[in-house]
């Protein structure tokens, strides 16, 4: 099943309201992550295959429990398989990626598309051999952790 703006748009509510802070004076305002002001990393070999780069949007922590990120696979390339505590939002914003849940079919994503994976199902997501894709997370934090990896996704899991 494929959710696309409705969720998109209960997404940037959520993360308008979640973003407000409180002033001295208890006015609410606005906080801006600038672009850049988190360094961007490569996804760590132990958990990703291929080329991927992650690009922080905003940090789990005093305003929100759940954390964002850019992540862009090139093609080939793909996430372990692993599960989030508090689950996970993707919403695919460029090419096209597979995902799936384990005990599932693989499922193919485009730009626009937005995935949700709930609190503990172990799952992996990336691009297609021969095209990348990039996805906005949104990944909620139980106890200051968001992930846990487990073993790579084979190549024959990745291949259908």
């Amino acid at each position: 099943m494929k959710a696309r703006y409705p969720t998109m748009a209960a997404l940037a509510l959520a993360a308008c309201t979640a973003f407000q802070a409180q002033a001295a004076d208890g006015a609410a305002t606005q906080v801006i992550y600038r672009a850049g002001s988190q360094p961007s990393f490569a996804g760590p070999a132990a958990n990703f295959d291929g080329k991927v780069r992650v690009d922080p949007l905003f940090p789990a922590g005093e305003r929100t429990s759940f954390g964002a990120a850019t992540v862009s696979f090139e093609p080939g390339a793909r996430s372990a398989w692993h599960r989030h505590p508090a689950g996970q939002y993707l919403i695919v914003t460029a090419g096209t990626g597979w995902t799936q849940a384990e005990g599932g079919p693989v499922e193919e994503l485009h730009a626009g598309d937005a995935v949700w994976c709930p609190p503990g199902v172990k799952h992996w997501h990336g691009a297609t051999p021969g095209t990348a894709m990039s996805h906005v997370a949104l990944t909620g934090t139980v106890d200051g952790k968001n992930v846990e990896w487990l073993e790579k996704v084979s190549a024959q899991q990745y291949r259908r």
